[in-house]
């Protein structure tokens, strides 16, 4: 089976009919050095410095590295970096070295892993949390241990794919993202045909950087007899009064059956969780397959029990960061680009056309700004966009020459379609 490069996505790999797995593989890998030979492979690109709001790149080809201003990490306060919370983490290693060795009910489980239990569910006024090693593994565990062939899962379509994961063994329905008329229609639609139904939605969205109809989709949820399940991981430390995310927003802390997030955004380290009631969390503590058989994490996550405390003793990184939202927010749109409606530190900037997304990706790290050519399956392939993620770090003069670049880029692809208009 040929596959015309020009137009594919990694989606089209997946399961070449008629190939077995070398085969796919070899496909698989001309279709990446076809990228690669267009300066369009804007992936695994080797960074030399520290995360941060600019960085030092190799990119492909070349020999020196080059400085561009970052806008693809999810470290929004720029905690990664913050010494306070490095200090905490050199100082986990110092007390208890490199690694936890076992799975938590094998002999893994220590001390610092019990108060970040305990403070993270804290954080969200519960009392009762789990540690996965990963956000995506919080989310492809949990529901694959609670949810089965007799249960429903009814999602909103543009969730996370480490959800689309969890439920590979239930049943799933989906509704169109944020529309309340089809989930309820779909709840309407489940009552008495499923043992346990659940509801899960982001609190923001990733590609989109738009937020849950959080307290209507609680309301029908309920209603209809289901439980409520929200992925915050973009929205902590970022949204809500005190960074407490969608949640604090909607004051719905009540309303929520079971919370999953990471810490590998706003609170710059590595690790999931999932925080429910007392009978929920320790029936995943033993039955959750991925947390019950792998090693637990290193004492590096000490660093996280400073990071949750700095979420409210240092708010001014969160102001710091809705400044930079703002600013090149409305930059991007006085310039004419559909940036959506994103209402967090994710801005996308919609383009729409794959070829011309990755161009518009290429030429924009040849003017120093690294940013995330979005395509399907991430997102369907007429809603392809140069996604942005802000940092409290960046300064207004690194705003300035990203909103310069991409005016650059439009004049030469009019990536916003207002050439085309007039």
């Amino acid at each position: 089976m040929n596959i015309p490069y020009e137009n594919a996505s990694f989606k089209d790999f997946e399961n070449i009919e008629g190939q077995n797995i070398y085969t796919t593989a070899s496909q698989f890998k001309d279709y990446l050095d076809f990228l690669k030979v267009n300066g369009h492979l804007n992936y695994r690109i080797e960074s030399l410095s520290p995360c941060g709001p600019e960085m030092e790149l190799l990119l492909p080809g070349d020999d020196a590295p080059t400085r561009c201003v970052c806008l693809v990490s999810n470290d929004y306060l720029g905690f990664s970096q913050h010494p306070k919370i490095k200090a905490a983490v050199i100082d986990g290693v110092q007390r208890f070295g490199t690694g936890s060795g076992a799975s938590p009910a094998i002999g893994g489980h220590f001390v610092y892993h019990q108060q970040l239990e305990e403070k993270i569910a804290g954080f969200y006024k519960k009392k009762d949390a789990i540690l996965y090693t990963t956000g995506y593994t919080a989310n492809s565990a949990t529901l694959q241990c609670l949810l089965h062939k007799e249960d429903l899962a009814i999602l909103d379509m543009s969730v996370h794919a480490s959800v689309y994961e969890g439920c590979l063994k239930t049943n799933v329905k989906t509704f169109l993202h944020n529309n309340m008329e089809m989930l309820e229609q779909v709840l309407k639609n489940a009552q008495d045909k499923y043992r346990t139904k659940m509801v899960v939605i982001d609190g923001v969205y990733s590609q989109d950087g738009d937020i849950a109809c959080l307290e209507k989709i609680a309301e029908l949820t309920h209603k209809y007899g289901a439980y409520l399940v929200v992925d915050d991981a973009h929205g902590i430390g970022v949204v809500g009064d005190t960074g407490r995310g969608v949640i604090e927003m909607f004051n719905a802390f009540d309303q929520v059956d079971i919370i999953t997030g990471t810490f590998s955004k706003a609170l710059g380290n590595i690790g999931g969780y999932v925080i429910a009631g007392n009978e929920i969390i320790t029936y995943l503590k033993f039955q959750s397959k991925q947390h019950l058989f792998s090693t637990t994490a290193t004492p590096a996550v000490m660093g996280i029990l400073k990071a949750i405390d700095l979420i409210d003793e240092e708010p001014q990184w969160r102001a710091k960061l809705w400044e930079n939202i703002d600013y090149i927010k409305q930059g991007l749109i006085s310039l004419g680009f559909d940036v959506g409606t994103t209402a967090s530190a994710v801005i996308p900037v919609k383009v729409g056309d794959i070829p011309k997304t990755l161009e518009a990706g290429r030429l924009l790290l040849k003017l120093g700004v690294y940013t995330n050519p979005i395509m399907y399956p991430a997102v369907s392939k007429k809603n392809s966009r140069i996604r942005l993620n802000v940092m409290a770090g960046h300064t207004v003069a690194q705003l300035d020459r990203v909103l310069a670049a991409f005016k650059q880029v439009d004049e030469q692809l009019d990536i916003s379609g207002n050439h085309l208009k007039s």
